[in-house]
């Protein structure tokens, strides 16, 4: 099976795609946009992507691809997100003075850098790529911020490991397919859905009165901008199902308050 992931292998992305299927092969993509293109082009047969971070919140862009795309999410993994300083094989850690990581990664161990002033540090494109980058520079001086896979990998050495923060960082990864691809889920009891309200009074309410009424339990909405449509919005819902057709009586229920409804995915929990 090949998944995309966006950034290089080592990433937490990497990890994820493991969990999912362990036998798999990675196709790496520079950026999010080319991971749903070479799914949608059926060069992969899957994708992982992250969706939200315990601490740093949602993977926006992603919410707006998943809609903008024909695809749908078969299932979602829990990765325990652990930073670790890697650096040359050799290397001390008091010869560190600059460290490269993705910026959520560089955000997320504040602490670190404060309790090391004398190592700056430095935005880069994806934390598995830091690692990469520092072993094909050689420089004694640079680390990066990454995983212990990372650092397996491209054979970087750990100088410190869990220097992240808050140790409740979990990220939250969806297994996507095409549409009509996607294999359904034994006994799903979590439903990922899209939906628009016209602009009156009241209108989110009354769609939000659906899942209440059906007795889910709503367990996150976000609302992204609609392009091109000033002050419209889409809202991104999940929900826990407490009996098999609640997610079939929503989706019948929601189009007398919204504008457009779309599922998804129905899937189990992490």
């Amino acid at each position: 099976m090949l998944i995309a992931i966006q950034g290089e292998p080592g990433s937490f992305s990497h990890e994820a795609a493991l969990l999912a299927e362990p036998q798999a092969t990675l196709l790496p993509c520079a950026l999010s946009a080319d991971v749903f293109e070479t799914l949608a082009g059926k060069a992969a047969d899957a994708a992982v992507i992250p969706i939200e971070n315990s601490l740093a919140g949602s993977v926006v862009e992603h919410y707006d691809l998943l809609l903008a795309h024909q695809v749908g999410v078969e299932s979602e993994w829990l990765v325990r997100i652990r930073h670790n300083l890697i650096g040359m094989p050799g290397t001390e850690l008091s010869r560190i003075r600059r460290a490269y990581s993705h910026p959520v990664a560089l955000a997320q161990c504040r602490r670190f850098f404060a309790e090391h002033p004398e190592i700056a540090a430095s935005a880069g494109y994806d934390t598995a790529g830091s690692v990469k980058q520092l072993m094909e520079l050689g420089d004694p001086s640079v680390a990066g911020i990454a995983s212990a896979r990372a650092a397996q990998h491209y054979g970087g050495a750990i100088l410190l490991s869990d220097i992240e923060d808050n140790p409740e960082n979990y990220t939250r990864f969806f297994l996507v397919r095409r549409r009509g691809e996607v294999r359904p889920a034994p006994q799903p009891n979590k439903v990922s859905l899209a939906f628009t309200v016209e602009n009156r009074p009241g209108s989110l309410v009354e769609a939000l009165q659906v899942f209440a009424g059906l007795g889910t339990n709503l367990t996150r909405i976000e609302s992204r901008p609609v392009p091109g449509r000033p002050w419209e919005y889409v809202f991104y819902a999940d929900y826990q199902l407490d009996r098999p057709d609640a997610a079939d009586r929503a989706l019948e229920m929601l189009p007398r308050h919204c504008s457009m409804v779309r599922e998804l995915g129905r899937y189990r929990a992490a």
